[in-house]
């Protein structure tokens, strides 16, 4: 296998629903010996180097099986499987929860039993073998660091009018991130009413909405705003490129800070023209070699359990985490009200 070089990543702004797709077609396509669709929410391509074309390149070179790329928002890549459930054109799918047990739920994922199973914990992936976790992850925030001595200790915090206009999340249903804001947001506030209660409020400070979680870190990195909401992956990534952005977590009325995994996840589509392609794809980036350089290719976390938290990387990241605790959402029931909680945020967020 050839070997997975070490780099940094950045991570570009997160396509919002309707949002034209980008398809990035791998080198040589035309002379491998077979190919293999991947629909992926962004994040794991962004920059130069990047971990999917490490990892891309990386799998040509051994099978001989190019890879068709084609990147969109979480929920913009589902709808597309969805929409093409009747004829599929993608042979793997990568993206955010809660979208990726939504694509379990509407029936267009297939089994399979990757080699890396036993090496990946079971409560991190489906229990009927249809989606895996591909590169761990947590949502966060962040902030202004030359504008701001400190970060806002509580989510109370977040309401003072101070960052009237100067503070923006991305929108739920939209991005991932987003998504998670409305989550945790009802999760810390212990409910829903109490959660889009604070919603409320906290939309007198919101700049206004944005399909895009990755753009808002160059706001904030300039200060046009102050504050705005993200992931420890690509946040940490973008710190490179963005210096004055700092990582942080809101604490609840208890005083411990929170957060919630959003891992990518990764699955084969039912019925893919390639299947067997994609499986070896997926068997392929679930190797200990390519998680092996999650931590400073991807800027993540790895799922395997064997791969030990080690170098300079590994460590920033264990620091950004210390202190938080982890909550997990109830996936299912999360679905279940997922698009009534959507329709209920739009509506006690409208001007």
């Amino acid at each position: 296998m050839p070997h997975l070089p070490k780099a940094s990543l950045t991570r570009r702004a997160t396509i919002g629903y309707g949002t034209a797709l980008a398809t990035v077609a791998a080198t040589g396509m035309a002379r491998a010996a077979g190919v293999v669709t991947v629909y992926s929410a962004d994040g794991l391509k962004d920059g130069k180097p990047n971990w999917f074309d490490t990892v891309f390149t990386a799998f040509t070179k051994k099978t001989g099986i190019a890879v068709n790329y084609i990147e969109g928002g979480s929920g913009v890549v589902v709808n597309r499987v969805l929409a093409e459930r009747a004829n599929p054109q993608a042979d793997i799918l990568v993206t955010l929860p809660p979208f990726m047990q939504q694509a379990a739920a509407k029936g267009v994922l297939a089994p399979m039993r990757p080699a890396a199973l036993t090496a990946i914990p079971a409560a991190t992936r489906s229990a009927h073998d249809l989606w895996f976790p591909l590169v761990n992850n947590y949502a966060c925030w962040i902030y202004n660091t030359k504008r701001l001595t400190a970060p806002p200790a509580h989510y109370a915090d977040l309401l003072s009018a101070k960052f009237k206009n100067r503070l923006q999340y991305s929108t739920p249903g939209q991005a991932g991130d987003g998504t998670a804001v409305m989550l945790e947001a009802i999760h810390v506030m212990g409910g829903a009413d109490q959660g889009f209660g604070y919603l409320h409020k906290l939309q007198t400070n919101n700049l206004g909405p944005s399909s895009s979680t990755g753009r808002l870190a160059g706001l904030v990195d300039k200060s046009e705003i102050l504050v705005a909401n993200g992931d420890v992956q690509m946040n940490f990534a973008q710190m490179r490129q963005y210096p004055n952005i700092g990582i942080f977590f809101p604490a609840g009325a208890n005083g411990r800070r929170i957060s919630m995994p959003l891992p990518y996840d990764v699955a084969l589509v039912k019925n893919a023209p390639h299947g067997g392609n994609g499986a070896k794809l997926i068997d392929f980036m679930l190797s200990r070699e390519a998680q092996d350089s999650v931590y400073d290719i991807a800027r993540g976390f790895p799922v395997r359990s064997d791969v030990p938290a080690t170098g300079k990387t590994a460590t920033a990241l264990k620091e950004i985490m210390q202190g938080v605790d982890i909550w997990v959402p109830h996936w299912a029931k999360v679905l279940a009200s997922l698009d009534a909680n959507i329709a209920r945020w739009h509506q006690v967020t409208a001007s």
